[in-house]
């Protein structure tokens, strides 16, 4: 049997080494360097980003306030005498002209001389002019509201049908309930007036010369509502003009905002509100009715002198959405200064100032890149951009410092964006 053949010898009479043997090193080399390469390059810096999108941005001044009734009547005793004990409470239910509110045992004390006598017939006139003025503004405000109300209906039905824009019905229904309001308003200044009126001519009535004076004199209630605060409980000989009772409509009620008065200058009336945190599910709509034209100073909770405003807002909202709400209620207010419907905007923390300029960090081609914009106005949340970006331009959201023009980032979107 033939031996198999000998393996090659070089001439010094060794085998020669294989070559995979000698390029082993190589390759472990050149792969231990791509490795510690890799483990060097800088990874993508993981950021948070949002699209430059359009649309609605409104910019809004927050402050608290307080409710308050928009129309409260005092009652005072018309004419001294001994007031009997008044054993009503607040929060009871009062109707105009027939709950009695108090009695006053006047002694014959309200007799009248002749000057008194001429006084009380004055009164007696006074308030027949009052009520024929309010009569009218009464009717005047039913017809409105009336008016408001057909308006209403009708750009309601045009809405449903998509012929007309929504601000064209949020204008009618804004129309619609203010006039309503105004309408009972008007209703709450009628009752009064007819008490006034009432009220005079009973007390001289009472004051003429052979009058029958010995009966008490019995005072009911001016307005439908609901008694605020009793003055004075207890049985006493009061004055006359001495208050006896604070009575009012809980359902009317307005809020009372207090606003930093370089704020209060871009507030208008008009203005839409939005009233939250006042203990019900859902916001409250709102109104500027009128910007008091004084300030006043109050001290912040830090010891800070500020200069503030009273912004008065009727609300929108129907009273059944709100009957738990009641007199000097704390609230907080969002009053809308500026509202656009399609705004280039982005979130307020992708924005930055260097210097003078406003800039951002634009995502393109999986870099950051440092751009120099053009801000708006914005609402601490969202900022409206008028250049340097355009609609769909993806933006670092609080970019950090470590970022810098042309580092390769990894983004993740913010929510709600």
């Amino acid at each position: 049997m033939n031996a198999p053949f000998p393996a090659a010898k070089d001439a010094n009479g060794r085998a020669p080494r294989r070559r995979w043997t000698r390029t082993l090193p190589w390759v472990g080399g050149g792969l231990l360097v791509v490795l510690i390469i890799v483990g060097l390059w800088p990874k993508p810096l993981p950021v948070e980003i949002a699209p430059a999108i359009r649309g609605p941005l409104s910019v809004t001044v927050n402050e608290e306030g307080m409710t308050r009734l928009k129309h409260r009547y005092t009652v005072s005793s018309p004419v001294a005498g001994l007031l009997k004990r008044i054993d009503l409470k607040p929060g009871m239910e009062i109707e105009a002209g027939k709950t009695v509110l108090a009695v006053l045992d006047t002694r014959a004390a309200d007799l009248l001389d002749a000057r008194t006598q001429a006084q009380a017939e004055a009164q007696v006139q006074a308030a027949e002019a009052a009520l024929s003025q309010v009569t009218a503004q009464q009717k005047s405000a039913v017809a409105a509201a009336a008016l408001a109300r057909k308006n209403f209906e009708r750009i309601q039905k045009l809405h449903t049908a998509g012929s007309v824009s929504q601000q064209e019905f949020d204008v009618a229904e804004l129309s619609d309930t203010r006039a309503a309001q105004d309408e009972r308003a008007a209703g709450f200044a009628l009752q009064v007036a007819e008490y006034e009126l009432k009220q005079a001519r009973a007390l001289l009535a009472r004051g003429l010369a052979g009058a029958s004076s010995n009966e008490p004199l019995v005072i009911t209630a001016p307005i439908s509502g609901k008694i605020l605060k009793v003055f004075q409980e207890s049985e006493r000989v009061v004055s006359a003009g001495f208050p006896l009772l604070e009575v009012g409509d809980t359902f009317d009620i307005e809020a009372r905002i207090e606003v930093l008065s370089r704020d209060a200058v871009v507030v208008k009336p008009g203005a839409e509100v939005t009233l939250h945190k006042w203990g019900g599910d859902q916001p409250l709509r709102g109104i500027v009715r009128v910007v008091e034209p004084a300030a006043f100073t109050k001290i912040s909770a830090l010891g800070v002198e500020e200069q503030r405003v009273y912004v008065m807002v009727d609300l929108l909202a129907p009273p059944e959405e709100r009957s738990a709400l009641g007199d000097s209620y704390r609230v907080e207010a969002d009053i809308v200064v500026w509202s656009g419907e399609s705004v280039l905007k982005v979130p307020a923390g992708a924005l930055f100032q260097r210097g003078h300029e406003w800039q951002t960090y634009v995502v393109e081609g999986g870099r950051a890149r440092l751009r120099s914009v053009s801000v708006g106005l914005g609402n601490g949340l969202e900022a409206e951009v008028t250049s340097g970006i355009v609609e769909g331009d993806r933006v670092v959201v609080y970019p950090g410092d470590t970022l810098r023009d042309g580092v390769r980032v990894r983004g993740m979107s913010v929510s709600g964006y």
